[in-house]
């Protein structure tokens, strides 16, 4: 069996990430469901793995890592192969700018508590309102950083951090009705993804976790 075990819930675009990196790297791993709408990520023997609470989580034999940058770049560092981070200088600081402005100025805005917060205390409108603010705030800027850079994906033509991390925060946007024909670039480099195998099948829907769709 796998060393590998992927704590994740299926709709967390930060173990959507993850997933996309192990895939990319053709690693096998077993995915261990955390369902955040039971709220099981507080449960006392899943904060034994991760004591803040969130997903992703990731077990490599003894080891255990949490937040989806620092499990990447452990996968980076040790399954060196079809490397997330391109050789030149300077596309490997675009990469990391990139990734930072999702997992900084983007994710954890709209993590669960958060929004369950302004909901409770602001109202609905005030929650959307919160979500397209920060997340358009966060695309205009990948905007502006990547279009002298881009190919085919985000910094060239091959799949690299800042895809990684970039069509999951694309994908989460959806859910909020979010305008993407202001954002072109992003527009078209998720429908670049969405032909990636490793992408497919890193995507919410085709998680064991995530609810079937009847007719």
């Amino acid at each position: 069996m796998t060393s590998l075990q992927l704590y994740s819930f299926f709709m967390s675009s930060s173990a959507y990430s993850v997933r996309i990196a192990l895939n990319v790297k053709g690693l096998e791993y077993e995915y261990k469901a955390v369902n955040l709408f039971k709220w099981e990520q507080q449960r006392p023997e899943y904060l034994k793995i991760n004591p803040i609470g969130f997903v992703p989580s990731l077990k490599d034999g003894d080891l255990v890592l949490a937040d989806s940058f620092a499990i990447i770049m452990y996968l980076e560092e040790k399954y060196p192969q079809h490397a997330l981070l391109p050789r030149d200088l300077k596309k490997k600081a675009i990469n990391y700018q990139a990734a930072s402005i999702v997992t900084s100025s983007m994710q954890p805005l709209i993590r669960i508590p958060i929004l369950g917060y302004i909901g409770r205390n602001l109202g609905e409108d005030e929650k959307i309102s919160w979500v397209h603010k920060h997340l358009g705030k966060g695309f205009a800027a990948l905007e502006m950083l990547l279009r002298d850079h881009a190919g085919k994906y985000a910094t060239g033509d091959e799949i690299f951090l800042a895809d990684v991390f970039l069509q999951p925060i694309i994908h989460a946007s959806q859910r909020y009705d979010i305008d993407m024909s202001e954002y072109p670039l992003m527009s078209r480099l998720s429908m670049a993804y969405q032909q990636v195998p490793a992408i497919q099948a890193a995507m919410p829907e085709n998680q064991p976790d995530a609810p079937l769709l009847t007719d």
